[in-house]
């Protein structure tokens, strides 16, 4: 996937267009990430023993990942602070690297 967690992505396409945000949950087997801040929905709860009032609580919503890019970090990127298409870059130790296909700048994930 071109998305993991704790990327720092924009939302594409949708109602959530040109927002931008930290993934926290990837959910794979549904194709849908979960992005602070972005696509906040309001849930009824009933009164329980953890929530003895019960109410609206305002929780993030999941959007498809095909509708988010990684935003590129590099100063010098024609797309800094936009999203930006990936590539894989093999690397000698047989591992992969994700890796911005405007500048060839590693796209790292935001702790």
């Amino acid at each position: 996937m071109h998305i993991c967690k704790n990327d720092f992505v924009a939302v594409m396409s949708g109602n959530e267009a040109g927002k931008t945000g930290k993934v926290m949950k990837v959910l794979r087997e549904n194709g849908r990430v979960i992005i602070k801040g972005v696509k906040i929905i309001h849930k009824h709860t009933k009164p329980s023993q953890g929530n003895p009032r019960g109410g609206r609580i305002e929780k993030e919503a999941s959007i498809s990942i095909s509708s988010v890019l990684p935003v590129c970090q590099n100063k010098s990127c024609k797309k800094n602070g936009k999203g930006v298409r990936t590539k894989k870059k093999m690397l000698e130790t047989g591992g992969k690297l994700r890796v911005c296909v405007y500048c060839s700048s590693e796209i790292v994930s935001v702790e």
